[in-house]
């Protein structure tokens, strides 16, 4: 369901993002917003931090796999070698 909201521009450009939006979000001081400027609108939507979520997704694989970090570690020299050699020729 699409609201609106008025805010006000304070002093050093701060905004105050209501409560009620600021949990219904989950968001929390320190969060990173991403704001969009398309002509004069402004769209203020929360900048999901990718790493942790690839990390935590990566993590669920390795486990639903029964991998060990020992067993993605193993041969990471030797392809390391293969792929310098595939894109520089001889090491």
């Amino acid at each position: 369901m699409m609201s609106s909201r008025t805010l006000t521009l304070r002093s050093r450009g701060s905004l105050t993002l209501p409560a009620e939006l600021r949990k219904k979000y989950g968001l929390e001081e320190g969060e990173s917003l991403l704001l969009l400027d398309l002509d004069g609108v402004f769209v203020l939507s929360p900048k999901e931090a990718l790493v942790p979520k690839l990390v935590g997704e990566l993590e669920r694989l390795r486990e639903e796999t029964g991998l060990r970090v020992e067993d993605l570690l193993e041969g990471l020299d030797e392809q390391r070698r293969q792929l310098y050699q595939e894109r520089y020729g001889s090491s």
